[in-house]
C-alpha cells in the first residue's frame, strides 16, 4: 500500500497491526509464563541455556510487538520513528533468533521432541539470515530489499503465534497431539506465515513496478 492510499484508508492499516499484535500475544503470554518456570528449571538446565531462554523470550516479545507497528504506513512515513524502531528491532531480533538457535543446538529435552527442536533451529537460522541480509541492505541504502528481508524475519518471529494458533485449533476439537504431530503443526504454522509474507513482498514489487512504469511514461 502506498503512503497516499494508506492515508486514505488508515483503518485498514491499523486493522492489520491489531491482527499482528493479537497473533503475537499468544507466544508472548506463553513466553511470560515460561519465564516463571526458568528458575526452577535451572537445577537441571545449564546456566547458558537458561540465559538463552530468557534472551529468546524477551527478544522475541519486543521484536513481535514493536515490529507490528512498522507495518503502519503512517508511522513508516515518520523517518525518525522508523529508524529509531529499527535500531531496536534488528538487535533484539538477532538476540531472539540466536537464543532459539542455542536452545535447539544444545537441546536437552526428551528424545521424541528432538525433531521439533530441529524445526525450530531451521526457522531460527532463516530468521538470522533474513536479519543479516536486511541489515546489509540498509547499509547499502537498498530500502526495498531491506523492507523485504525484514518482513521475512518478522514473519518467522510472529510465526510463533501462528504455531500456537495451529496447535490450539487442532487440540481443542481433536485432543492433544504427540511430539510428531506438534512438529508438523509448528512447521505448518510458520510456513503459512512465511507464504503470507511472500505474498506481501510480491504485492510491493508489483506496486513498485507500476510506479516505475508510470514515472517512465510521464518522462517520455
Amino acid at each position: 500500500m502506498s503512503n497516499e492510499s494508506a492515508r486514505r484508508s488508515p483503518d485498514g492499516a491499523w486493522l492489520a497491526i491489531t491482527g499482528l499484535l493479537l497473533l503475537s500475544a499468544l507466544p508472548v503470554i506463553g513466553g511470560v509464563l515460561r519465564l516463571g518456570d526458568i528458575p526452577s528449571a535451572g537445577a537441571v538446565r545449564p546456566v547458558a541455556s537458561s540465559i538463552a531462554a530468557v534472551a529468546h523470550i524477551v527478544g522475541m516479545t519486543l521484536f513481535c510487538l514493536l515490529g507490528a507497528f512498522q507495518f503502519s504506513p503512517a508511522l513508516r512515513s515518520r523517518r525518525r520513528w522508523h529508524r529509531a524502531a529499527g535500531r531496536v528491532l534488528i538487535p533484539v531480533g538477532f538476540v531472539a533468533a540466536l537464543g532459539a538457535a542455542w536452545l535447539a543446538v544444545f537441546f536437552g529435552g526428551p528424545p521424541d521432541q528432538l525433531p521439533l527442536a530441529m524445526v525450530r533451529l531451521v526457522f531460527a537460522a532463516a530468521m538470522t539470515v533474513s536479519l543479516a541480509l536486511g541489515t546489509a541492505a540498509i547499509v547499502r541504502r537498498d530500502f526495498a530489499a531491506h523492507g523485504d528481508w525484514m518482513t521475512r524475519a518478522f514473519a518467522i518471529g510472529v510465526g510463533n503465534g501462528t504455531q500456537a494458533l495451529a496447535v490450539l485449533l487442532w487440540t481443542v476439537p481433536l485432543g492433544d497431539v504427540d511430539a510428531d504431530g506438534e512438529t508438523w503443526l509448528v512447521a505448518t504454522g510458520t510456513l503459512l506465515t512465511a507464504l503470507v509474507a511472500e505474498a506481501v513482498i510480491h504485492r510491493r514489487a508489483v506496486r513498485r513496478g507500476r510506479a516505475t512504469a508510470a514515472g517512465e511514461a510521464l518522462v517520455s
